[in-house]
């Protein structure tokens, strides 16, 4: 009865859980670039601001894999509107604190909040529809997860600028309670309570391999990697909590994810898949906007209007995913989108200092294409084979994949720049002679090598340039590393054909 009543309601669920979906990822990104300005409100030091996004980060890593039993135990239903209501109240408190300590905990509190609302969402939308519009249910949901990175940093750039960094935060409620209205009124209620007996060693280890992880490479970066005594401790934690966890679902009468999820060929390999889609799609996220403003000398609005292409290009996928999956099939569309995703960041790689947006405009709006004719049959193909009573906790290893990849991703490839920019501006200094006539014939006055002033700014300028053929090795090492992602893809079984019988019983 309760489920009949959900498909009854599927749109208006739909609706909600969208609502839900977009205020979390949006949340992810567009809190960046109103740091600056946050650390001055807050009169916090460089280092110190940093927690404001790793107090996130931690309380996600910590509460998704919980996410899975809790609802099992309190009912699908109950689960969501306590993360909903948690996320929108948490939002708020975070839009009214007036010191770090607050706006950490307040961030913390999001985080805890907010970590089921993608898998569980996603599993919802699994059980509302038919296999046969899954294609469809896919790309609408996916439009959510993508979008909110997307348009995030554009938004919170014109909110700081024009109204108030506590407005990033506000943002979020009028979306949260309009979900919280449409899930409350429409969905049917869960009694739960459908729970395996809780396996603490294999929760905790798993919290140990995911915090580690987390911590090691969102802190790499600035502890000088392996030279640091603080990441090799946090990396052979992370190594024994992942070894320990693998023991303990092999042995375990009641393992804390269930085994079949590894029995199944499609769920590993498209999880496989969505871990390196992660690492390497999501890092042009966080290299574009620094490369913008920085490079290039962009306003965060301008920067984020450069941006939006990525986006339209999004949606155009979005939109013709369920006829092209129908028509070509879901591994062949998956290979379309991987093949634009590496003539995207091919075009990237090739940027230079002197180009126009328009360059980066096109090759964003290919990467968007490519980036949505990627995750809607990577869901599709990913639950095809799966059993449907372990779809939740499907979901949710598939979302902790995404997030892992996304932070070694953006990690390594901010650690490839400072090396590559070091490498670079020594090349190209060793290059430059200032007591050559040649040299001196073509550098402009304001770098006269002969004043302090001069040599300073023929330095800054030597910096400049190797900055961007830092990014442009990046990009280009991002496009050689994309096509490694394609043999992956023979390994996935299509998806089965659903009779026409079964077809119009679920319709």
């Amino acid at each position: 009865m309760a489920a009949q009543q959900d498909i009854d309601n599927r749109l208006p669920i739909t609706g909600a859980l969208m609502l839900a979906t977009l205020m979390n990822t949006l949340d992810s990104t567009i809190a960046n670039v109103a740091l600056p300005h946050i650390q001055g409100s807050v009169s916090a030091a460089q280092d110190q601001i940093t927690w404001v996004l790793t107090s996130y980060i931690i309380a996600t890593a910590i509460m998704t894999p919980l996410s899975g039993w809790l609802s099992m135990k309190i009912g699908l239903k109950t689960m969501l509107l306590v993360s909903v209501g948690g996320f929108t109240a948490a939002s708020m408190l975070c839009g009214i604190a007036t010191s770090l300590p607050e706006i950490v905990i307040f961030r913390l509190l999001q985080g805890i909040a907010g970590a089921s609302l993608i898998p569980l969402s996603q599993a919802v939308m699994l059980n509302l529809y038919p296999p046969r519009l899954m294609p469809r249910v896919m790309s609408i949901w996916s439009a959510a997860v993508i979008l909110g990175p997307i348009i995030g940093p554009t938004l919170g750039g014109w909110i700081t600028e024009n109204l108030s960094w506590r407005w990033v935060f506000y943002i979020n409620l009028p979306i949260g309670i309009l979900a919280f209205l449409g899930l409350y009124t429409f969905m049917a209620h869960d009694e739960g309570g459908r729970e395996r007996p809780f396996d603490f060693l294999g929760f905790s280890s798993l919290v140990t391999f995911v915090l580690g992880f987390q911590i090691m490479v969102d802190r790499g970066p600035s502890q000088d990697w392996f030279y640091s005594k603080e990441i090799w401790v946090e990396a052979v934690l992370s190594l024994i909590g992942l070894w320990v966890f693998i023991v303990q679902t092999a042995t375990s009468e009641h393992p804390f994810f269930h085994r079949d999820l590894a029995k199944d060929g499609n769920f590993v390999g498209t999880t496989v898949f969505g871990f390196f889609v992660g690492a390497l799609l999501f890092s042009t996220s966080a290299l574009l906007p620094s490369f913008m403003q920085t490079l290039m000398g962009y306003s965060a609005i301008q920067s984020g209007v450069a941006s939006m292409p990525r986006g339209v290009g999004s949606l155009i996928s979005f939109l013709a995913i369920p006829w092209l999956v129908q028509r070509f099939g879901a591994r062949s569309v998956l290979v379309a989108g991987v093949l634009l995703a590496i003539w995207s960041t091919w075009l990237m790689g090739r940027f230079d200092l002197s180009m126009t947006a328009d360059p980066i405009m096109i090759a964003g709006f290919i990467q968007g294409l490519g980036t949505g004719l990627m995750f809607a049959p990577l869901n599709t193909l990913g639950y095809a084979t799966l059993d449907p009573v372990h779809r939740t906790e499907g979901t949710i290893v598939a979302t902790m994949a995404r997030s892992l990849g996304s932070s070694a991703g953006i990690s390594v490839v901010q650690a490839m720049l400072i090396r590559d920019s070091a490498l670079a501006h020594a090349r190209l200094s060793e290059r430059i002679s200032v007591s050559d006539p040649v040299v001196r014939g073509v550098l402009p006055t304001v770098m006269d090598p002969n004043t302090a002033s001069g040599l300073q700014a023929l330095n800054g300028e030597v910096t400049r340039q190797g900055s961007m053929l830092s990014y442009d090795n990046v990009f280009s090492w991002m496009a050689l590393s994309i096509v490694l992602l394609l043999p992956l893809i023979i390994m996935l079984k299509p998806a089965p054909r659903i009779p026409m019988d079964r077809e119009v019983h679920a319709d």
